[in-house]
């Protein structure tokens, strides 16, 4: 199932990059890469919401299988990449990666890296496919 409606991708690509543009103008006026790692411009909950369905969405496309399930609660998770699905008594794959809506909005739009918020512990991702880094950025 896909993490947004497919009447919903107008609106969610153009909250991604309502969302995409204050963070960069937020990153142009951070003087330390510390600034950059805590971005997060102030939207309407509806269109963070929004924004987060449409780039895992686009991770769908991007990177297609059963294998990984990337969260970011409480808006929407995804499978992707191919490689070992979930057994039927559990629905879970063995890769799960979660992610707060922020971290997960700066690296899709590529304010900051995979590397760099791993880094500084704000990604929990379990399994051999646990990094997302040829990934990302999104756009």
């Amino acid at each position: 199932m896909s993490a947004i409606r497919e009447s919903d991708i107008a609106e969610g690509r153009r909250d991604f990059l309502a969302w995409r543009d204050k963070a960069k103008a937020q990153e142009m006026t951070s003087s330390k890469d510390e600034e950059r790692l805590s971005i997060n411009p102030d939207l309407p909950r509806q269109q963070i919401a929004m924004a987060i369905r449409y780039s895992l969405h686009m991770l769908e496309i991007k990177a297609p299988g059963q294998g990984v399930e990337v969260r970011v609660s409480p808006w929407a998770a995804v499978k992707i990449l191919e490689g070992p699905a979930s057994d039927p008594h559990n629905l879970t794959p063995p890769d799960v990666i979660e992610l707060e809506p922020d971290v997960w909005l700066r690296m899709a739009t590529g304010i900051t890296s995979w590397r760099e918020e791993k880094e500084v512990g704000r990604i929990s991702a379990v399994g051999e496919r646990d990094d997302l880094s040829e990934l990302l950025p999104l756009v």
